[in-house]
């Protein structure tokens, strides 16, 4: 394209409506941003600025052609990020505090098996993440937030809960329900509600009748919970490691939530090889992960 230079010039003066800073930016003199506008304004046939008082201003014509230089300049962009990435080794992830520490966490040893030059680097967040920001290129989450148009979504797998606590814990109330301490999360303060309404557990006495304690994130929760404080509402597959190995039970079973548990992905790295190999690695492991009892 002729004249890509003073498209440029352009695309930075009229981001800030201000030659000197767009010479500041590029660092070029007043009088060759002047030039470069000039220059272009002649070979579009068009006046692109105007001047009112000491200030520029765009016509029209430099407002539609801020509009096309906006959305090429933000490809290109986006085109070298891409090729700058292709042969990465370094893969930044951003996953639910909780499954990373129960349950990534222990499996990467896995993952490095077959890719062993892969530098995978964890972040922890829950929410709505903003894909590119930090490096971020996929993030792991519990879809109960809107996405983002710009993302693909990977299902990855269903959500399953139920209360849980340790066996010892169990044979001490057991036979009397009333003694149940209910553990909360104040991340989740309505977990035990939601599932008392769809698992339909008739046997359990009226929650707000039992001795109640909370803490501030789910891990301290379900780990409050193993470590025989009360019952906690576990979250499958957060608490399979822990169910595996007898430290916690489940003793009215796990039901689906109707929430699962999803990967963010920019559509743009649709190709990028060391993405595809851990999301297939993901996927391949969590649909491993379905409780052995459902109510």
């Amino acid at each position: 394209m002729r004249h890509l230079k003073a498209f440029h010039i352009f695309h930075v003066a009229a981001s800030s409506l201000s030659y000197s800073e767009a010479a500041e930016k590029l660092c070029i003199t007043h009088g060759a941003v002047s030039k470069q506008i000039k220059i272009l304004e002649a070979y579009l046939g068009q006046k692109l600025y105007y001047r009112q008082g000491r200030h520029v201003r765009l016509t029209q014509e430099g407002e539609t052609l801020k509009g096309y230089t906006e959305q090429a300049f933000l490809a290109l962009a986006a085109g070298v990020e891409k090729l700058s990435h292709m042969q990465q080794t370094c893969l930044e992830i951003s996953c639910e505090p909780t499954l990373t520490m129960r349950w990534l966490m222990p499996r990467l040893s896995d993952y490095y098996l077959d890719h062993p030059n892969a530098d995978v680097r964890l972040s922890t967040a829950g929410g709505p993440v903003q894909l590119g920001t930090n490096g971020i290129s996929l993030a792991i989450r519990r879809d109960d937030f809107p996405s983002a148009d710009t993302h693909q979504i990977t299902e990855l797998v269903d959500e399953w809960v139920g209360p849980v606590c340790s066996a010892q814990y169990w044979q001490q109330i057991k036979d009397d329900l009333n003694q149940i301490k209910m553990l909360h999360s104040q991340t989740r303060p309505e977990a035990w509600n939601d599932w008392n309404r769809y698992a339909g557990i008739n046997s359990l006495p009226k929650l707000a009748t039992l001795s109640q304690q909370s803490f501030a994130h789910f891990y301290f929760c379900l780990q409050a919970a193993a470590d025989g404080l009360g019952i906690a509402m576990g979250s499958y597959p957060l608490v399979a490691d822990d169910i595996s190995r007898g430290k916690l039970i489940a003793p009215f079973g796990f039901s689906k939530s109707g929430k699962r548990y999803i990967l963010l992905r920019q559509e743009l790295n649709n190709d990028d090889p060391l993405e595809s190999s851990f999301i297939d690695w993901l996927q391949t492991h969590l649909a491993l992960c379905v409780p052995n009892i459902v109510t």
